[in-house]
């Protein structure tokens, strides 16, 4: 989870305690890279990256990740991360060379290969951080040096100036991915930082997955959320914001984004399905919102 730039966030984690909603993703990337040939989103560092414990679990019964929503769930993973890589790809492409991850939890990009000169930003609660950099040892993968860990007190830092100290070049474009975290902020949190973004230099973009109002849902998608929201409620780390898709892409145009797209369930089938026989669709709640800074639309 990340903080707002100028104003500390709050809900997704309390102080001191790494995310379980994090080992959750993690757990579901892990099982897709062995249930789901060939992947969608191949990570050959997900059943790693998770811890032994963990690894074994995924490996000893993968089917039980693959069981009533866990299955839409898992594929909705694996999708988001997809096209963020795939987003970030064509940014570095246009010339970016700084990824901020927000919220990283147990994301393995950086230690992946990935292009020469990228520097990655992971920005996460010091707890979550201090898990993972343990996970890491775990797995004997050394962190490179290009990539840097952005700790944050949610009670006394700011993105912006934790993104500065950590050498991230504010005045050169910056590409974002957010996932898995508008569900937990309010929407003053979530409007703070987008803001933050759109003011960022010409060809900065972001990537970010969000909760899609219920209402707009079919009723057994409807059901299913508010299971999650009552499951979530239950450990401390509440869903607080929803949205309507042209609601939020008319927010964006308005916060200053030169251009904006909705990527839901249609658009993701028709990019992915070929070769990947396993996907029918994807859920009505799996959208993902690019934003690009300052008319930056290729």
């Amino acid at each position: 989870m990340a903080p707002t730039p100028d104003t500390p966030a709050e809900g997704l984690l309390q102080q001191g305690v790494a995310s379980r909603s994090a080992l959750a993703v993690a757990m579901l990337r892990a099982a897709h890279q062995l249930l789901d040939q060939p992947p969608l989103f191949n990570d050959p560092l997900a059943l790693s990256i998770v811890g032994p414990e963990h690894e074994a679990t995924v490996r000893a019964d993968p089917a039980q990740f693959d069981v009533g929503m866990r299955r839409m769930v898992r594929l909705a993973m694996a999708v988001r991360s997809r096209l963020a890589e795939d987003e970030l790809t064509q940014a570095v492409a246009r010339g970016v060379t700084q990824y901020v991850v927000l919220g990283a939890g147990l994301d393995s990009y950086g230690w992946r290969p990935h292009p020469p000169g990228l520097h990655v930003f992971e920005v996460d609660h010091p707890a979550t951080q201090a898990w993972k950099r343990g996970l890491l040892h775990q797995a004997g993968l050394a962190t490179p040096a290009n990539v840097h860990f952005v700790p944050v007190d949610f009670e006394r830092d700011q993105l912006a100036d934790a993104l500065r100290a950590a050498g991230c070049r504010l005045d050169q474009p910056i590409f974002f991915s957010w996932l898995g975290v508008t569900l937990y902020l309010t929407r003053e949190a979530i409007f703070d930082t987008l803001s933050f973004v759109a003011r960022l230099p010409p060809g900065s973009a972001i990537v970010f997955d969000y909760g899609i109002a219920p209402a707009l849902l079919e009723p057994m998608e409807q059901w299913g959320v508010n299971q999650f929201v009552r499951k979530y409620a239950a450990e401390g780390e509440p869903w607080l914001s929803f949205f309507a898709p042209d609601e939020l892409a008319a927010a964006l145009r308005a916060l200053g984004f030169g251009a904006v797209a909705d990527v839901g369930p249609a658009e993701l089938a028709a990019r992915y399905q070929a070769g990947h026989p396993y996907i029918t669709r994807f859920g009505g709640a799996t959208h993902l919102m690019l934003a690009f800074a300052q008319n930056q639309t290729d």
